[in-house]
């Protein structure tokens, strides 16, 4: 009874601190949280490229009742509102789901990125030296180029030849296909490269991936070995050493996406950023109920080297899709009722963000950094410095967010980048800014981010898609 009147003394508490979800899940909850993430691995290991996880958006889509927005009549007005989507150029993908309240009253969008910092192709990529043939590549996005060494890779992309055909290729990630390497320097020898700046060890031309050794047998043949590599890259695929001019291929880490860990709680996998926001956001779009707004998942391409391009939220994509649901609905091209519907409309910039790692706790503040297992982190901005290049959720804003999710019982944390003069990053959040939509960033914590394998908690997996469901579901 005395301990009973001390706790009621105590009074409400008023502190704010992370508190770790499978400590205060109970076992249904932490059930659907493992549960979640057996699909999301799957997404995660077919998804190693940009055009294929637009390909399973796609399938998702058609699975449960969208159909694809390509030509606007009369016919298509009258079935509005109706699950749509839409794909630009394969590589970046939106989905529109009705509300109860027209296009015109606002939207709900959710915004997250395809791409993975990888190696790419270059364009006259291949060539051969002692007897061994390569693959010269231009590392893509942000990455340590050391991490890249030694390692098994695959190969995925696609080829578009001149006839207008398009040959897609999948090797090294079936266990009965090669996979491929780049070499690294032996320890025995490495005295001078282990003297050098860890940045500055690993020259970008020295990159070059081994595909082969065999050559052929013509006697005095140049490059015999790149011409063997050709003319069985002929018979498999019936490209030519010019199609390379036009192809559109990837080398990524081989391998799925595995649990990590005795008790299973953790995913490592390849493309986590931003793959993870993007898997919880197109599940939360095709689960959920009762919306009172249209909304939308935007999954975009290009994130990692600055937005940049057609397929990139920069473009132009987004407000033309929006200008068309519109039209859908009022049968009238207006520019203006786009840029009013987009004011009125509410974002979320879904994208991955740094966990606090006890063995690199020197380049984070630990109060404001969000850890592995606490739930989705929210971050009011982002940028570097003095917030440079990043974007600034409003406190109004930031405050309906809060309340969404606690009314949802989303579990849900604070994040940030390191430390101020550490470093820092960007979202594309500063990019649905730019059309006067209030936005906020909220993502999962990885550890190892923009490594060839990335860490997530399933914790917070599942609650990035919980926290996607309540924004789509809020009133």
């Amino acid at each position: 009874m005395a301990q009973k009147d001390n706790e009621e003394k105590k009074g409400p508490d008023f502190g704010f601190e992370k508190k770790f979800s499978f400590d205060i899940w109970d076992d249904a909850q932490t059930k659907k949280a493992f549960d979640f993430s057996e699909g999301y691995k799957d997404f995660l290991t077919q998804a190693k490229t940009e055009r294929l996880a637009v390909k399973l958006a796609e399938a998702a889509a058609i699975e449960n009742g969208f159909s694809k927005l390509e030509h606007i009549g009369e016919s298509s007005v009258a079935k509005f509102p109706a699950p749509l989507y839409s794909i630009n150029r394969g590589r970046t993908v939106v989905l529109f789901s009705p509300g109860k309240r027209k296009v015109r009253e606002g939207l709900r969008l959710v915004l997250a990125h395809i791409d993975s910092p990888r190696l790419d192709l270059k364009v006259k990529p291949l060539y051969e030296s002692e007897h061994l043939a390569f693959w010269k590549t231009h590392y893509y996005g942000g990455i340590k180029k050391f991490h890249w060494l030694a390692m098994p890779l695959a190969l995925f992309g696609m080829v578009a030849k001149t006839d207008g055909t398009k040959v897609e290729i999948a090797l090294g990630d079936d266990p009965k296909d090669p996979v491929f390497m780049i070499s690294d320097l032996l320890p025995h020898l490495d005295k001078m490269q282990a003297e050098k700046k860890l940045d500055d060890a690993i020259p970008a031309e020295t990159l070059n991936v081994i595909i082969g050794s065999t050559g052929t047998k013509v006697k005095d043949d140049k490059d015999p070995v790149k011409k063997n590599l050709l003319k069985l890259l002929n018979e498999k695929y019936g490209i030519t050493e010019e199609d390379f001019v036009s192809a559109d291929l990837e080398i990524v880490p081989q391998g799925a996406a595995r649990d990590l860990g005795f008790d299973r709680s953790l995913v490592a996998g390849y493309g986590q950023d931003d793959r993870v926001c993007a898997y919880a956001a197109l599940k939360a779009l095709i689960e959920s109920q009762d919306r009172e707004y249209g909304s939308m998942v935007m999954l975009v391409d290009k994130e990692e080297i600055g937005s940049v391009g057609a397929t990139s939220a920069m473009s132009d994509f987004i407000f033309d899709f929006v200008s068309e649901l519109i039209y859908l609905e009022t049968g009238t091209h207006n520019e203006n009722y786009t840029r009013d519907t987009l004011f009125l409309s509410k974002a979320v910039s879904a994208d991955v963000t740094s966990g606090y790692d006890p063995d690199y706790a020197e380049v984070f503040d630990s109060l404001n950094t969000a850890r592995l297992g606490a739930g989705v982190a929210l971050e009011t901005y982002t940028g570097w410095g003095g917030k440079y290049s990043g974007s600034e959720a409003t406190a109004e804003f930031t405050a309906q967010i809060r309340k969404m999710f606690n009314d949802a019982g989303v579990h849900w944390q604070t994040g940030g980048l390191g430390k101020v003069d550490q470093g820092g990053g960007g979202t594309l959040a500063k990019y649905i800014s730019h059309m006067n939509v209030d936005v906020i960033d909220i993502g999962v914590p990885l550890f190892s981010m923009h490594a060839p394998f990335e860490i997530a908690s399933k914790a917070d997996i599942y609650s990035a898609y919980l926290a996607c469901k309540a924004f789509f579901e809020a009133k």
